[in-house]
């Protein structure tokens, strides 16, 4: 397979950060690439209907450019126009539904591999996030055609029985719309309580549910298999058989270490996995290649998000082209969180 292009830099992840890398590198007089598995911004497509950001406007925009939205809190609608606006107002390169395989090559002459031909340069940038790979539960089951890990809209399960496992954000905001939409719903839960870091608004609201007995909810208990009709879980009180037409396995999600592997970037032995790279530059163990946002913290996927992360293409950027460096906002630094394993139910 020859090679058909080449750039300065390839950015692998076309979701806000990699748009972010890519134009400040192009701002700096160097040529990029964005290349992608799947569409422009595809995490933000996957996220819920008309879902609220956490976080306001400006603390979303990348590369100065203004996130007009009518919304205090832009809908995900609102960041799918904007990221792609900003996309086309920079004249961004881009390939998606491309796949990258492998990386080839070292510093200043490498060859990214993917499966529809190569790409050579100089220098890499995996902005990847973490969103595409689920935390399984590894129950018997899992695979069926009703249990998904991904949560869209409630609509289709009005009147329908359907269980939410989690209690995170996600988790919480489902139940609260499949309740309000007809739907007979039930959380399993293998806390003792719905997480404190659920949003404040959020928190209450489901909590109220759950104790006037609209939401049933089942905590400490854990999945031991998932039929075409039920969730059969072990509760306090010893097994109980759950109604479920639906399941949504809302447990999380984490890096693609397999993909961070075949690029030759390790990963430390701490808990979080941390993919190796340099605080201060955030290049990685292999010269040349950088990671940016979410993907560095490894699994502590609360560590990075837009709003911080947006912030390590300027880093990048700039190591690459030889000029300093800017410091992190103080208000942004990232905060250290306890990371939990991945989920498993036995």
């Amino acid at each position: 397979m020859t090679t058909d292009s080449s750039f300065d830099v390839v950015v692998i992840g076309a979701g806000p950060v990699g748009l972010a890398c890519a134009l400040e590198v192009q701002r700096r007089g160097l040529t990029a690439v964005v290349i992608d598995k799947g569409a422009l911004v595809n995490s933000i497509i996957g996220y819920p209907t008309n879902m609220e950001f956490f976080s306001t406007p400006e603390l979303l925009e990348i590369g100065d450019h203004p996130f007009p939205t009518a919304h205090y809190k832009p809908l995900r609608e609102d960041g799918i126009d904007y990221y792609h606006r900003v996309a086309r107002a920079e004249n961004l390169n881009l390939r998606l539904y491309e796949r990258v395989t492998s990386l080839e090559g070292d510093l200043g002459r490498y060859e990214v591999v993917t499966e529809k031909g190569r790409i050579s340069c100089r220098y890499v940038v995996v902005a990847t996030g973490f969103y595409d790979v689920p935390n399984y539960l590894h129950v018997p089951g899992e695979e069926l055609p009703h249990v998904t890990h991904y949560y869209k809209e409630p609509y289709a399960h009005s009147h329908q029985d359907v269980v939410v496992i989690g209690a995170k954000n996600s988790s919480a905001k489902a139940a609260l719309q499949l309740l309000r939409t007809g739907a007979r719903v039930t959380m399993i839960i293998r806390g003792e309580e719905i997480s404190q870091s659920v949003k404040y608004w959020i928190r209450p609201d489901l909590l109220n549910r759950i104790k006037e007995g609209r939401i049933k909810a089942y905590f400490n208990t854990t999945i031991e298999r998932i039929t075409p009709e039920t969730v059969e879980v072990r509760t306090p009180e010893g097994p109980l058989s759950v109604p479920a037409t639906y399941v949504y396995a809302l447990t999380g999600y984490h890096p693609d270490f397999s993909f961070l592997a075949a690029l030759g970037i390790t990963c430390q032995t701490d808990l979080a996995q941390t993919p190796t790279h340099d605080a201060e530059t955030l290049e990685t163990n292999r010269a040349g290649v950088y990671l940016a946002g979410t993907v560095c913290g490894g699994l502590n996927t609360s560590r990075w998000f837009i709003e911080n992360g947006r912030y390590h293409a300027q880093v990048i950027a700039a190591h690459i082209a030889g000029q300093p460096a800017p410091a992190l906002p103080e208000v942004l630094q990232p905060v250290q969180l306890t990371v939990e394993a991945p989920v498993a139910h036995s």
